[in-house]
């Protein structure tokens, strides 16, 4: 058997916890699993279809995190026949009490702090008691290094994709009319914060739009910076071009990215916030949508610069307006497209997985 421990997991949305969700389905193809995930006030509907046993834990964070472990360590205590314990955080194992092997994942943002900190020093605390460590990119790999952790403990297997839906016409209808026959067209899924770089985007489009006078630029998402740049966008004047959408279903969001021409997500650096991979990269590569990623993170491994996409630096605005340009113009998004819809099956769970069992 396999323990999962998560703070990150459905219903609850977001890419760790499709990443954690994508990670237990399929080890569960081949051992027992059992999770033991935070609480979520929609969990009954979604854990009583699943296959594999899931243990919730409510409560204020901190108290939260005790009663977790101590559930935890009683039930390692009293099953024998536990293989290993796997998490999605560096956190969920600080007081699991165990000699099972520990594999935790990491994903950049969670260790990005200066070596000597104070957080620097209770992270490497925690890594001491971990067998094994998996980064989610070549990136993160390498800031785990700078940071202290041990290089010989840490694998790269990059978060897995499930194999992209069929597109039913009802969402395909909706999306053509809320894109209106626009073109080109540009998109980003993902959180409206500072890191995914949404404002230079816009701002590169305000020139964009004098080359393309009919692009459009679709951002689906919410977050903190939502109101800023609707204000920028206003103040640009580039009400036509953008188009921002939340709470849109997957359905409809799979047919807006299917209708792009390019996935824009050009992301920085933003304090200790780092994109330590980008699977909303390859999940459009599934539709045939290349991408353009920033240098600062773990893109790189998602994207092949020049082939599925471009690679660029996200905090210059004439780089982000020349890639998009250079992928615009004579359709090169069309080629880029194919071989980045052919380079997505790699990182099908279904391959991802036999990478994780070789460690386990």
């Amino acid at each position: 058997m396999n323990l999962i421990v998560t703070r990150s997991f459905p219903p609850e949305i977001g890419g760790m916890q499709s990443l954690m969700w994508g990670l237990t389905c399929s080890l569960a193809k081949y051992n027992l699993v059992k999770v033991f995930a935070d609480y979520h006030e929609k969990y009954k509907d979604h854990d009583e279809k699943v296959s594999f046993s899931i243990d919730r834990v409510g409560g204020v964070k901190f108290l939260r995190k005790h009663r977790k472990a101590y559930l935890i360590n009683e039930f390692i205590k009293n099953n024998k026949n536990i293989n290993c314990v796997i998490a999605d955080h560096w956190k969920s194992l600080e007081l699991i009490k165990t000699n099972k092997k520990k594999i935790c994942l990491i994903h950049s943002k969670e260790i990005n702090y200066k070596k000597e900190s104070f957080k620097n020093r209770r992270i490497l605390k925690a890594f001491n008691n971990i067998d094994q460590v998996v980064a989610n990119s070549q990136f993160t790999k390498n800031l785990a290094v700078e940071i202290g952790i041990d290089e010989n403990k840490i694998t790269v297997i990059n978060p897995g994709v499930f194999p992209a839906k069929n597109l039913d016409n009802s969402s395909m209808k909706e999306a053509e009319k809320l894109l209106k026959n626009k073109n080109p067209r540009l998109i980003t899924v993902s959180r409206l914060d500072k890191r995914k770089n949404h404002e230079k985007v816009i701002m590169a489009l305000r020139n964009l739009k004098q080359i393309y006078p009919n692009i459009v630029y679709t951002c689906i998402g919410y977050g903190d910076e939502e109101e800023n740049l609707k204000k920028l966008t206003k103040e640009l004047k580039l009400n036509q071009q953008v188009l921002f959408l939340k709470n849109t279903n997957q359905d409809l969001k799979n047919s807006l990215v299917s209708k792009s021409n390019v996935f824009v997500m050009p992301s920085i650096i933003h304090k200790n916030s780092v994109e330590g991979f980008g699977i909303a990269y390859v999940e459009a590569a599934q539709y045939g949508v290349p991408s353009i990623g920033g240098k600062d993170g773990g893109a790189s491994d998602a994207i092949k610069n020049n082939e599925t996409g471009i690679i660029c630096d996200g905090n210059n605005l004439e780089e982000i307006y020349s890639s998009i340009d250079l992928i615009l113009k004579n359709n090169s998004y069309l080629e880029m497209g194919k071989k980045a819809k052919d380079c997505s099956a790699k990182f099908q769970w279904d391959n991802i997985v036999k990478e994780y069992l070789k460690i386990l």
